[in-house]
C-alpha cells in the first residue's frame, strides 16, 4: 500500500515557509481536505501531487520519498 510520508511532506513545507492554508489555496482545495490527503485520510491526486512539486519545488526523487512511500507495517504483512 501506497501512502503519503506525512512526517516528510511536514519537514519539507516547514522548510519551504509556506503556509498549509497558501498551499491549500493553490491547490484549490480547503485547509481540512489537505489535512486529510497528508494523514492519509484521503488520497492526493495526481494532479494536486504535480503542483505540490511545482509548489514545493520538489525534486522526483523527493515527490517519490513523500507520496509513493510503502507501508512498512504493510510491507512486513507480505514477506
Amino acid at each position: 500500500v501506497l501512502l503519503t510520508n506525512t512526517q516528510k511532506l511536514r519537514d519539507v513545507i516547514l522548510k519551504s515557509g509556506l503556509s498549509i492554508t497558501f498551499i491549500s489555496k493553490k491547490l484549490g482545495i480547503s485547509r481540512e481536505a489537505f489535512y486529510k490527503k497528508m494523514l492519509n485520510v484521503t488520497e492526493f491526486k495526481a494532479s494536486e501531487i504535480e503542483n505540490l512539486m511545482k509548489i514545493l519545488r520538489l525534486s522526483t526523487i523527493k515527490r517519490d520519498e513523500i507520496f509513493f512511500h510503502q507501508n512498512s507495517e504493510y510491507k512486513s504483512l507480505i514477506v
